[in-house]
């Protein structure tokens, strides 16, 4: 008999007898993350109308409004301090239907549609790799890693993939027909695959997490600028803009893997080095004489004394 299944069994039962909130009455302010999250989940909802009804410009402003709105709305909680599980079970669906179904449904409307089964395939492939992400991300939140990890996804997150994912959309909107020909829906398909594949690979992708912490005083007006600035190229030059943000996004993904990788190594070293100081002190036998033969017995005094 497997021993897991009843500690399994008992974990489960004790999870879902567990409240959803802590308190009888709930305050106002823990509602308020819940409200952001329901509107993203509108705007994605919204998003697979208009891609049916093949008005892919609305379509694509409704999943960038959802995936702004997914940026927003956990650190909303954490500043209101309003985090809740049933919180965090609901931006979980949310994000499954914003950034899994709607762009497979834009993408499939769009182009993949005319391949049939295979483009069919391919986008079902891509929302199950969102479902499977956003399980994975659940699960590994109670895990401890160190503080710096913090930095980086493990894995594409879902609204950048879904983001990502609408390319070949965004450079035929842009007037490059030829992204609609049989070949190119071909190298769309494998496109969609890949992306897919990155959301549940482990290949570290930079989050930015830590940065929204602390900012040096010297960078506060750059922020300023800098966000000022893609906001209005993204209003007025919406197609080009998100086409050069998800190229540069994709480009940064190799030097993502080759800082985690060096801060990795670089923790593996410092913790090998201080193992190897500390050996002496833990081994009682390292820097001591060789034994004489001689034994001593040691007998412990007598607390009447």
């Amino acid at each position: 008999m497997d021993t897991e299944e009843p500690f399994i069994e008992t974990e489960t039962r004790r999870r879902r007898r567990r409240s959803l909130f802590r308190h009888r009455r709930v305050p106002v302010r823990m509602l308020v993350p819940n409200f952001f999250t329901l509107l993203g989940l509108c705007a994605g909802l919204t998003s697979i109308r208009m891609g049916i009804e093949g008005r892919y410009d609305l379509a694509v402003v409704a999943i960038v409004f959802a995936a702004c709105l997914d940026g927003i709305d956990g650190r909303i909680a954490r500043l209101l301090k309003a985090s809740s599980r049933f919180g965090a079970e609901l931006d979980s669906l949310a994000d499954f239907v914003n950034f899994g179904v709607a762009p497979a449904f834009l993408i499939f409307n769009w182009g993949l549609g005319d391949l049939k089964s295979a483009g069919w395939i391919c986008v079902m492939i891509f929302a199950l790799a969102s479902a499977l992400r956003l399980a994975r991300f659940n699960a590994a939140l109670e895990e401890e890693k160190p503080r710096w990890q913090s930095n980086y996804f493990m894995g594409m997150p879902t609204p950048a993939a879904a983001i990502a994912v609408l390319l070949p959309l965004y450079l035929y909107q842009l007037g490059i027909d030829e992204t609609k020909s049989l070949w190119a829906l071909k190298v769309v398909l494998v496109y969609t695959v890949f992306i897919a594949f990155m959301m549940v690979s482990t290949i570290p992708t930079y989050s930015g997490k830590l940065l929204g912490e602390r900012v040096g005083r010297e960078w506060v007006l750059p922020i300023f600028v800098v966000a000022i600035g893609v906001v209005a190229f993204l209003f007025t030059y919406p197609y080009e803009t998100l086409t050069v943000l998800t190229c540069l996004y994709l480009g940064v993904i190799p030097l993502s893997w080759r800082a985690f990788r060096d801060k990795s190594e670089g923790e593996s070293a410092a913790l090998s080095a201080a193992s190897a100081t500390s050996e002496p002190k833990d081994n009682p036998s390292a820097g001591e004489p060789k034994s004489t033969g001689r034994v001593f017995a040691f007998r412990p005094s007598d607390p009447t004394k």
